[in-house]
């Protein structure tokens, strides 16, 4: 929520692994079309601007997106490296990326402990680099909803 002004209506807004939808619901109240993709679904929300999507994107299946390319990719919570150029191909270009999720550091906290789903230091900074310019980024604890170890980054595709 605090880069999303960052997102200018009407950019199509893509939120990956969306688990309960908060941010889609968010984004769509913005008046944004929001396509909300999850490996369930079950738990996304009915909203006039939300395309629910349920693809598994661990199963080897084919990226469910084709060659869509949305004005704001938003992770939260979410690491399957495989999937990271696709994602990252889906921003067009000016979009913005908001993406944070769980990095090393985090297993003295609690799970996910293991290291395929901790950013390792530095490394959103790297995904991005030469192809994304960064407006923010963050590696750092936090408390709140619990205590964690996560990388947060808010960059422009160029």
């Amino acid at each position: 929520m605090q880069w999303a002004g960052l997102v200018a209506p009407p950019a199509a807004v893509l939120d990956l692994a969306a688990g309960r939808g908060r941010h889609s619901v968010f984004f769509a109240e913005r008046g944004h079309k929001v396509t909300a993709v999850d490996r369930d679904g079950s738990d996304l929300p009915d909203h006039a601007n939300i395309e629910r999507l349920k693809a598994d994107l661990e199963d080897g299946s084919p990226w469910p997106l084709g060659d869509r390319r949305f004005g704001a990719v938003i992770v939260t919570n979410y690491l399957h490296r495989p999937l990271m150029p696709k994602l990252l191909g889906a921003v067009a270009p000016g979009g913005v990326l908001l993406y944070q999720t769980f990095m090393e550091g985090n297993e003295r906290f609690g799970k996910p402990s293991r290291p395929e789903f901790l950013l390792e230091d530095g490394e959103l900074l790297e995904l991005v680099r030469g192809t994304f310019s960064v407006i923010a980024y963050e590696a750092r604890l936090i408390s709140e909803p619990a205590m964690a170890m996560v990388q947060r980054i808010a960059a422009r595709r160029l």
